[in-house]
């Protein structure tokens, strides 16, 4: 299978406190780590361990992190085929996790979408991902895959007319239900993820995977259920099945540090 994402990428510093600090107060991190991360890399990782590698569209500053970015991904099985932007910082993060997994994330700067005009030969893709572009890219994927699956953060992009096969958001997530007000008559399934209680879709609901015996942190989660589902699809499964799998995805990376470190492969299948 050929599978992508086009979307967004996020140089992340991850810290482990015991707490999220309340106004004024100050909090020890007792570990701390450095990944590329976002919604497009994590996904991207995700389909690469279920596919045997995948490739990610995205827009990188032409700075350090954007080049660390290409080499760690590469390792984790995604070709990086990145919009370089001169003068422009990779965007940037810090990601508080506390005991009970739980994650808070602050961004820096604004976040560098992919065009369209700058794609390149995308040639016959199973399935994509989508989470940041321009309405070029859109269609562009469109146009080239038979399973089209959208984050509603990525905003400008939707709202166009282009038909998704599916449209998946947090039912928690204000900044999502917002974003996806006006686009759900462009999915042919919405799908909304309520964590440890599965979700639900169109008028029905879905089972969660059971939880890992060790939680690490909840950070990835999302993208790992969303590049599961979609992979499922692809597959040809049915969208029950499909949502049992991107369960299985999201539950999986609830048990490692960071996003990648437990993320379901395709010997787990």
């Amino acid at each position: 299978m050929r599978v992508a994402v086009v979307g967004h990428v996020e140089w992340v510093r991850f810290a482990r406190v015991d707490r999220i600090p309340v106004a004024g107060a100050v909090a020890h991190a007792s570990d701390s780590f450095e990944e590329p991360a976002g919604g497009g890399a994590v996904a991207a990782v995700q389909l690469a361990r279920l596919a045997g590698g995948a490739t990610l569209f995205t827009a990188l500053g032409d700075d350090e992190h954007g080049r660390r970015t290409v080499e760690r991904l590469g390792e984790l099985g995604v070709e990086v085929r990145a919009q370089v932007r001169p003068g422009v910082e990779t965007r940037s993060a810090v990601t508080l996790v506390d005991d009970a997994g739980e994650r808070t994330i602050t961004t820096f700067g604004p976040r560098p979408d992919p065009c369209g005009a700058e794609l390149g030969e995308l040639g016959e893709l199973d399935a994509v991902y989508f989470t940041a572009g321009d309405v070029d890219a859109l269609r562009a994927v469109r146009a080239a895959s038979r399973v089209l699956v959208a984050s509603p953060r990525a905003r400008h992009a939707l709202g166009h007319g282009v038909e998704l096969d599916a449209l998946v958001l947090s039912a928690h997530d204000e900044i999502e239900q917002r974003e996806a007000a006006n686009v759900r008559l462009e999915a042919r399934v919405v799908v909304e993820t309520e964590g440890e209680r599965g979700g639900r879709y169109d008028g029905q609901r879905y089972e969660p995977a059971p939880a890992p015996t060790r939680i690490g942190d909840a950070y990835g989660c999302g993208d790992s259920f969303a590049a599961g589902f979609a992979y499922g699809l692809a597959s040809g499964m049915g969208i029950e099945q499909g949502l049992a799998l991107g369960a299985r995805c999201g539950a999986a990376c609830l048990g490692g540090r960071g996003p990648y470190e437990s993320q379901l492969t395709a010997r787990d299948l």
